[in-house]
């Protein structure tokens, strides 16, 4: 019997937060789909940094590597090439026609931008709707944007109209009663009819070596990938604990050598800084408490726990991080603080008065990674069933909330 064919596209420009959201789904997709079609799965996750193969995948995957890009002031560039952007965005679209094109999925799921960078992505994806009963997916993490900064970059991936000719369904990998991106004017209303909101891609996510590498107790302090984590590390790394109380200050695979050097240099007694772990949640699990920036996976590993957090958001870029923390605190999930206002004197407060307490997230909608691929097989069972090949197994409409 023929395998599920799926690809996972992320355009990857900044920080490792596309590949990592893709890779969760790669895992649920492979863990679940079987039992709900009746047909194994085999996929291929295409990706934008050279750092995505450190991941482990699930059986019957594999990575295709795109030549990176990268964002300056002036908008994306390639990241190592020496050729003009035009030509890299030619290169890039060229693979992706292949993939597709050689692959030929039965699903494919895009992350974040429609048609990827400077539409790169939208040949492959018409020529894979003509050649055959593909299903295409957007898939939105719950924030884009600033309304304006949003909706401007719509228009630049085509429009509504593109978007509707291209896709069967929009997957808003959050929850609506913490933050609406529809109501918030960051997704266009027409598009009302496509969209499924998931719950946060959080309970569930693949599990790691299940070691420690800190005494407990101890608090956390993450950067996400690290590109732009070294300001906040570094407040981090100058707290002063009390005794027998550790800190892990975790920097990032993507922090310069130089400023990951000057962090281990002046940490205070008690920090160890390392530049990965292998088992985020764990360590957050047995943390006392976490200080992170406010990326989308850092901050669904953090809903997953009971550990009290306070989230310092990117203050560049975009203001995605910063309307994160805003809604989430509003909900009582967790604390924020502009890092403009932080100092290690403000941090080591905040940390020792929350040294012992719990946070309920019980209220929270934890559950996207088994939505996900109960709306997955909504979507491909009908080409499955018109082709002969009868499911064993059934959707089940589970409960979006996940006990914590």
């Amino acid at each position: 019997m023929e395998h599920i064919r799926i690809v996972l596209y992320s355009h990857d420009s900044l920080g490792l937060g596309h590949v990592r959201r893709n890779l969760a789904l790669a895992h649920a997709l492979s863990n679940q789909l079987p039992g709900l079609t009746g047909r194994a799965v085999t996929g291929v996750l295409v990706s934008g940094t050279v750092l995505a193969p450190g991941f482990k995948l699930p059986p019957g995957w594999d990575w295709v590597i795109l030549p990176g890009v990268e964002k300056s002031r002036s908008g994306y560039r390639p990241r190592n090439l020496d050729v003009p952007m035009p030509d890299l965005v030619s290169l890039r679209a060229s693979l992706l026609e292949s993939v597709l094109g050689s692959f030929r999925p039965d699903l494919v799921v895009v992350d974040r931008h429609a048609t990827g960078i400077h539409r790169e992505l939208e040949v492959a994806l018409r020529r894979a709707r003509a050649g055959g009963p593909v299903r295409v997916v957007l898939g939105l993490r719950e924030i884009l944007d600033s309304p304006d900064a949003a909706i401007a970059e719509w228009d630049r991936e085509g429009g509504a109209g593109l978007v509707k000719s291209l896709f069967d369904a929009i997957w808003v990998y959050g929850d609506p009663a913490v933050h609406d991106p529809v109501a918030a004017g960051e997704i266009p209303h027409s598009f009302r009819k496509l969209i499924h909101y998931t719950g946060y891609l959080a309970a569930g996510r693949p599990p790691g070596s299940g070691k420690l590498c800190m005494l407990r107790p101890y608090v956390m302090t993450t950067v996400g990938g690290g590109a732009d984590g070294h300001a906040l590390a570094k407040i981090a790394s100058d707290v002063a604990l009390p005794p027998g109380v550790g800190h892990l200050i975790v920097a990032g695979p993507q922090m310069p050598d130089e400023q990951l050097n000057d962090l281990r240099r002046h940490a205070t007694a008690g920090a160890r800084i390392v530049d990965t772990l292998d088992d985020m949640v764990l360590h957050m699990r047995q943390a006392e408490a976490i200080v992170s920036m406010g990326g989308y996976n850092t901050v669904c590993e953090i809903l997953s726990t009971r550990v009290p957090a306070l989230i310092v958001p990117r203050t560049e870029s975009r203001a995605e991080q910063r309307i994160r923390a805003e809604s989430l605190a509003a909900a009582g999930y967790l604390e924020h603080r502009d890092i403009g206002t932080l100092t290690p004197a403000i941090l080591a407060d905040w940390l020792v008065k929350r040294l012992g307490t719990k946070v309920d997230r019980r209220r929270a909608q934890l559950n996207g990674l088994v939505r996900v691929p109960q709306l997955a097989a909504g979507l491909l069972l009908p080409v499955l069933e018109s082709t002969g090949t009868r499911p064993l197994g059934h959707i089940r409409e589970g409960a979006a909330h996940v006990a914590i």
